[in-house]
């Protein structure tokens, strides 16, 4: 099989090359340089290139993104320019790499991912949503982040279901190697754990010394995260835990 992954040097992204080539698939990964094994040059944000690495793909990986930058116009508007671009007489499935609760978190990033898959559900292209939940080290990095001196603040009431990012990309791959959903599918961890619960798990492991202090935070975008809109309602789980990570 001929499988395109863009965003492929990324977290999600560089595992499921590897799988990808474990398994005997031809795998390119796209990016502005096209650097690397298999590397393909592509420019979400500008178009340039694209047709080219698209060209012959019959299985799209979309994991890239653009948190920290301009994410309307890589995530939305580059997405755009992909489905202009794709071989639609050779592509099988495209799936688009997504996070649980894009359609319920009033975030910013989160708005435009909701956006994204919308333009792909419009784009006629034999398309699946995948929408995973944060990552066991991507919790681990934000947790640090928070820490105060000895304290930990997190907001009170946050429910999260974070997932291995290994078994992430098992997922993502067994997705794009089936049938295209034509809709939405969630995948997240085994167990639903409060910020609070992870932070205390986290602080045990790797920060003794850190007091965590769970906050009462406003606002909706706090609220939709007490209300559970980060955890999948439905969709495959995960079997390792975080409390499995931070031991291994």
């Amino acid at each position: 099989m001929d499988v395109l992954v863009t965003g492929g040097t990324g977290r999600l992204g560089s595992r499921v090359v590897d799988q990808l080539q474990g398994a005997g698939h031809h795998v390119r990964q796209m990016s502005r340089r096209g650097t690397g094994p298999g590397g393909v040059r592509g420019d979400l944000a500008t178009g340039r290139d694209l047709p080219m690495a698209l060209a012959g793909a019959e299985v799209v990986v979309h994991a890239a993104s653009d948190a920290r930058g301009d994410y309307w116009q890589t995530d939305v508007a580059g997405t755009r320019r992909l489905v202009q671009a794709v071989d639609r007489e050779r592509l099988r499935h495209l799936v688009y790499v997504s996070i649980v609760g894009v359609d319920r978190i009033p975030y910013g990033y989160y708005h435009a991912k909701f956006a994204t898959e919308q333009v792909l559900l419009a784009s006629g292209l034999p398309v699946t949503l995948l929408r995973i939940t944060q990552f066991h080290d991507f919790v681990d990095e934000l947790l640090g982040t928070a820490r105060r001196g000895p304290v930990l603040p997190v907001p009170m009431g946050w429910r999260t279901q974070p997932v291995d990012v290994g078994e992430a990309a098992a997922h993502t791959v067994e997705v794009a190697l089936g049938a295209p959903a034509g809709d939405v599918v969630e995948f997240g961890g085994p167990e639903e754990l409060t910020a609070a619960e992870l932070a205390r798990a986290w602080a045990a492991a790797r920060e003794p010394g850190a007091h965590v202090v769970a906050t009462p935070v406003p606002g909706r975008l706090s609220s939709a995260f007490r209300d559970g809109a980060a955890v999948p309602s439905g969709g495959a789980r995960g079997r390792r835990t975080y409390g499995e990570h931070l031991s291994g």
